[in-house]
């Protein structure tokens, strides 16, 4: 089994650093200096202590400038905000206006039922793929998380499950991990979305909402995380086109990460 740490917290959702991520043999990724995340708003004490402990200099905010504004971020104390609004240029495939329709049935079901749900938020993916805002907004955090000045950074969105999903992605394809370990962290959060969605789900199931629609929604999907690289191979030919012609990541940039982000175990 892959073994990430999860940071015990209730109010900080999906809390995790990607240290300790495989590589391949007798390679990991660095634990401590990226760790990701869903909302960092209206953390209680005790989270608040817990993601001060961390030494965060830079949170990497990759949500639109509504959900900002409607859930603005507690930083750590001696911490930078950097923002990189992901769907900036595309607002309308926000995530978020999916969750939303968790309070109104009647519109689920007229946007995503009969099984369109799960192919709609597909969809979405291949937005935070092929969008120009999204390319700018990942090159951002990419060579945030390059810059020792920077580190430790926290990216995260408002779940911790899609932007911040393929954000995770991204940077794991980029360090070497393989498609295999790359798509086990992003299904991983899942138990956590469950769990906090409950309550919502039960709301909008009380007032007949439909369940499929519900847990498209809620979690992630293989399928869901399949799209993006599809749409990654189909457009720049896989990871290297994708992140030198789409990106534009300099190779230097790469070479740093590579080199900073990644310990070397002996086994």
């Amino acid at each position: 089994m892959q073994t990430v740490r999860a940071v015990p917290t209730v109010s900080a959702l999906n809390l995790r650093d990607l240290g300790g991520i495989t590589l391949g043999p007798g390679r990991q990724v660095r634990p401590g200096v990226v760790l990701r995340a869903g909302r960092l708003g209206g953390l209680d004490p005790v989270d608040a202590a817990a993601v001060a402990a961390l030494g965060i200099r830079t949170v990497v905010d990759l949500r639109t400038a509504d959900e900002r504004s409607s859930a603005p971020d507690s930083l750590p104390p001696g911490a930078r905000l950097f923002v990189a609004d992901v769907l900036g240029d595309n607002p309308g495939v926000t995530p978020a206006r999916f969750r939303a329709l968790l309070a109104d049935p009647v519109e689920a079901e007229r946007l995503l039922g009969n099984g369109k749900a799960e192919e709609a938020v597909a969809q979405s993916y291949r937005q935070l793929v092929l969008s120009p805002g999204a390319a700018a907004a990942y090159r951002a955090f990419i060579d945030t998380a390059a810059d020792p000045a920077a580190r430790p950074v926290l990216f995260h969105c408002a779940t911790g499950k899609d932007r911040a999903g393929w954000g995770a992605a991204l940077l794991l394809l980029i360090l070497g991990a393989s498609r295999d370990v790359v798509r086990e962290e992003f299904l991983a959060v899942n138990p956590v979305l469950r769990a906090v969605g409950r309550p919502y789900v039960q709301g909008f199931l009380d007032a007949g909402g439909d369940p499929k629609i519900a847990s498209a929604i809620i979690e992630v999907r293989p399928r869901y995380l399949e799209t993006a690289l599809a749409a990654m191979d189909e457009r720049w030919g896989g990871l290297d086109g994708y992140v030198r012609d789409c990106l534009r990541v300099p190779g230097p940039t790469l070479r740093r990460l590579r080199s900073e982000l990644v310990v070397y175990t002996g086994q």
